[in-house]
């Protein structure tokens, strides 16, 4: 599984080769639906930063077992 911050880094470089690509080309028909593209990563990047800043708010709760620090001290059965 990749990292959070290699999908968001992805994202940014789609959204730079899109700017690129629309600093090239003139044509409308081929404009367009580059516009639409860079769009969208950039409304994926706003919510891969949304998921990981929730994520990252809820590392601590009590819902969270794999690595909460509260459920590890408990003696077992009490």
């Amino acid at each position: 599984m990749k990292s959070c911050s290699y999908m968001i880094a992805a994202e940014q470089k789609a959204r730079t080769t899109y700017d690129n690509i629309l600093r090239l080309v003139k044509d409308p028909e081929v404009c367009e639906p580059i516009r639409f593209l860079r769009e969208r990563e950039i409304v994926h990047y706003q919510r891969f930063g949304e998921s990981l800043r929730i994520v990252q708010d809820n590392l601590d709760s009590k819902n969270f077992y794999a690595i909460n620090p509260e459920f590890d001290t408990r003696p077992c059965g009490k």
